[in-house]
């Protein structure tokens, strides 16, 4: 994989386009140069929640479903979503979510930050940028796992899937974030690393940014159509440059 040069555009994956691109043209080279706010999702883009995730999805299995393998590589091409709608997808019982969020509570200090987001988060914040989280997750939930890594203080809105009518794909919580931060959508960029945070950013006329540093499937990212693609999070930087007059 060829790294992104500090200072310049990030590129399509190793050179590849994205879908819906010109061959050769920078992901970057239709984005206004000004934003004012960057909208992240959590699990994936911020924290590396997988390994928590996999056990309390197993326990909470175990408890209401019984013995057996817990279809969690099934349930993570799915994050994204709202996890009811996900149980309904999967056609397993809402009994589990209550499990669920109780060993994913347990589990919290074991999750770790991805390496450069604080860093990021520090350099966008000196910068001028307003940050959100917009996130699968139920809002207190993910506000409590953002307080125990001490990275609250870092977003002015963290809004969870249980706060809006509609949960991603649809554009709901990005659009609230938007009000909440009080910037219009060509002002935003929205960083996510699933088909669906990159859905739910389009519908609200956000430029929607792919998050490469913890997928396995890039193919299917990319076949979302993302505006821009990170291979790590100081690529984002690219992106957001200082606020003038912050």
């Amino acid at each position: 994989m060829t790294a992104a040069v500090p200072g310049e555009p990030a590129d399509a994956l190793d050179g590849d386009r994205v879908p819906g691109r010109a061959p050769g043209a920078a992901a970057t080279d239709t984005l206004t140069p000004v934003r004012r706010a960057v909208v992240f999702d959590l699990d994936g883009v911020i924290v590396d929640s997988f390994a928590v995730m996999n056990e309390a999805f197993a326990l909470a299995y175990k408890e209401v479903v019984g013995e057996g393998p817990a279809p969690f590589d099934e349930y993570r091409r799915h994050l994204g979503r709202y996890f009811p709608d996900i149980m309904r997808i999967m056609g397993l019982p809402l009994e589990m979510e209550e499990p669920f969020v109780r060993e994913s509570y347990r589990l919290a200090p074991k999750v770790p930050v991805f390496e450069g987001v604080v860093e990021l988060l520090l350099t966008l914040r000196v910068r001028g940028l307003k940050l959100a989280v917009a996130t699968g997750k139920s809002g207190p939930r993910a506000r409590s796992l953002l307080e125990q890594l001490g990275l609250l203080p870092f977003f002015a809105h963290v809004l969870g899937s249980d706060e809006v009518p509609r949960p991603k794909p649809a554009p709901d919580i990005v659009e609230h974030a938007l009000r909440l931060l009080d910037v219009t959508a060509d002002e935003a960029v929205m960083v996510g690393d699933a088909p669906t945070d990159l859905a739910s950013a389009q519908g609200a006329g956000v430029t929607a940014v792919a998050a490469l540093w913890a997928v396995d499937d890039t193919d299917e990212l990319l076949a979302a159509r993302p505006d821009a693609v990170l291979r790590r999070p100081a690529d984002l930087l690219d992106l957001c440059p200082p606020v003038p007059g912050a």
